[in-house]
């Protein structure tokens, strides 16, 4: 007898505690999009078009220039672990269709990093010309813009009733995808 209620403590501490609070449901599943800001529009062509640098030498402070494959890459890796968080979250009759449409934007944005921007970068790296550059980024933009915006206001439209529903206090400061 002594041994099931330890154990129902047990599982019931455990559960409590690997409980996500809705704060966390929402800045994940809604808030991370955030960093998706500017895809298939301005924001991405600017990042890629404006020369990043990275530190090389932590005592003296040195940069180098990154080359936009790099830009790329790690702009891939945050997307790709913040969609694995998402997918780590538990769905609840609460969050489900807030972390559908999260999963739906994440699903639709990753295979454009890991192809057309990855090949825009190798336009930037190799000296590519300007036409071709310019080309790439119209083509990713007709492309793939409108049904951005579509999925992220989806998430933010998701978002704010959870929010609402949840006593939060949401205030948008990306009201439209930036294109």
């Amino acid at each position: 007898m002594k041994r099931n209620i330890a154990a129902l403590i047990i599982t019931c501490i455990t559960f409590i505690s690997c409980s996500n609070t809705p704060e966390e449901y929402f800045g994940r599943a809604v808030l991370n999009c955030n960093y998706l800001y500017g895809f298939a529009g301005n924001g991405m062509q600017r990042e890629l078009a404006s020369q990043s640098t990275k530190l090389v030498d932590e005592k003296t402070l040195a940069t180098a220039p990154m080359k936009r494959a790099e830009v790329v890459t790690a702009k891939l890796e945050t997307v790709e672990a913040n969609f694995a968080k998402i997918k780590n979250l538990s769905a609840t009759d609460d969050t489900k269709q807030m972390l559908a449409a999260s999963i739906a934007l994440y699903e639709f944005v990753l295979p454009v990093y890991k192809n057309e921007y990855s090949q825009l970068a190798a336009l930037y790296d190799n000296g590519a010309p300007a036409d071709k550059i310019e080309a790439m980024e119209k083509t990713i933009s007709e492309k793939y813009a409108a049904k951005f915006a579509e999925l992220y206001n989806a998430v933010w439209i998701q978002g704010k009733a959870y929010a609402t529903k949840h006593g939060m206090k949401v205030r948008e400061v990306n009201p439209e995808p930036a294109n």
